[in-house]
């Protein structure tokens, strides 16, 4: 029998790209997400099942699993915060309490294989001198950041329910940049902000960023041949926000800014998120994400060449194809 895959957060930047992969090889996909407007823009003019709800209501997920199987889920519903408090409660109850209903449900239906997307930011930090690689145990004491807590929380849930005999797979990507964005995720929202000029200056430091894209195959791979019970790190290379802007200033004729000292960001926080306020908009900034920044974007994707064919592709071509698709929704006019 054929089998379907059911995919959360169907809409979000990840989700949908995989969805949109899974359709082009043409496997039998329902996804799942909470707006049937998003899903509408998302996926106009394509022939896709939907169902709406939230996960972290079980009943409305349960409609998820209607059918007979077998199913292969893939769990990319998740709220990512670079540290906006407001965030904090919501963010927990989705990203863990939403795991712990897709866990039930998968122990409950005929689920072949999960692959649940975590985060690096489930994995301890090292040194900076110091590659990181895949753990196999998870604590959210050990990590930075509400954000990572939430997602090495989930991660230890699905490593326990493998434990307890289910096929999952976990996956780990790096900071994602790409087309396909539809949820104006962070750094989509600086490249558009450049490109409208809207960002005199950036500020010194980097993290380690892959395409959506390479991602999204990354995860198809661990659904087709992932091992039981691995981890595998979906990540790029270490890129300055520098870098990033420059190759953006290429495509839309501005030149690279300025980087300022992180320093001098920090200080100047409470006056960005006053004007994110008055605009309307979430602040580019955060202790949080300075701070990441600054940290250890040294990750090793071996693993997941080896074992998945992963090869992410040069972050210059990514880089332009973003600007292609916020150009072609009207979002860069340069």
């Amino acid at each position: 029998m054929d089998k379907t895959y059911l995919v959360t957060g169907a809409t979000g930047f990840l989700g949908n790209v995989v969805v949109k992969k899974l359709l082009e090889r043409g496997e039998r996909v329902v996804g799942f997400a909470r707006s049937e407007a998003k899903a509408q823009d998302v996926f106009a003019g394509m022939d896709l099942k939907m169902k709406y709800g939230d996960v972290r209501n079980e009943s409305e997920l349960r409609a998820l699993f209607e059918g007979d199987g077998p199913f292969v889920v893939i769990h990319t519903a998740a709220i990512v915060s670079i540290g906006e408090r407001s965030l904090d409660r919501e963010m927990a109850d989705v990203n863990i309490n939403g795991t712990k209903n897709v866990l039930k449900l998968c122990k409950e239906a005929p689920v072949e294989r999960l692959v649940h997307v975590s985060s690096v930011h489930a994995i301890p930090e090292l040194p900076k001198n110091q590659v990181q690689t895949e753990i196999r145990e998870f604590d959210p004491a050990k990590v930075n950041g509400k954000y990572a807590e939430t997602k090495a929380a989930a991660s230890a849930l699905v490593m326990q329910a493998v434990a307890e005999g289910l096929n999952a797979v976990v996956v780990h990507p790096s900071g994602m940049i790409g087309p396909y964005d539809y949820s104006g995720t962070h750094l989509s929202q600086a490249i558009v902000d450049f490109a409208k000029g809207k960002i005199p200056a950036s500020v010194k430091g980097g993290y380690n960023e892959v395409d959506v894209r390479d991602v999204a195959d990354g995860v198809l791979a661990a659904a087709d041949r992932g091992k039981t019970g691995e981890c595998y790190l979906l990540t790029g290379d270490y890129y300055s926000v520098n870098k990033i802007l420059g190759e953006t200033a290429k495509l839309v004729g501005r030149k690279t800014p300025a980087a300022l000292p992180i320093w001098l960001a920090r200080g100047a926080l409470p006056f960005l998120w006053t004007w994110s306020k008055l605009c309307g908009k979430r602040p580019l900034y955060t202790g949080y994400s300075l701070s990441t920044l600054k940290s250890n974007g040294s990750f090793s994707c071996e693993k997941a060449a080896r074992d998945l064919g992963y090869r992410p592709r040069p972050i210059e071509e990514t880089i332009r194809d973003a600007v292609e698709f916020f150009r072609d929704r009207g979002e860069i006019c340069v």
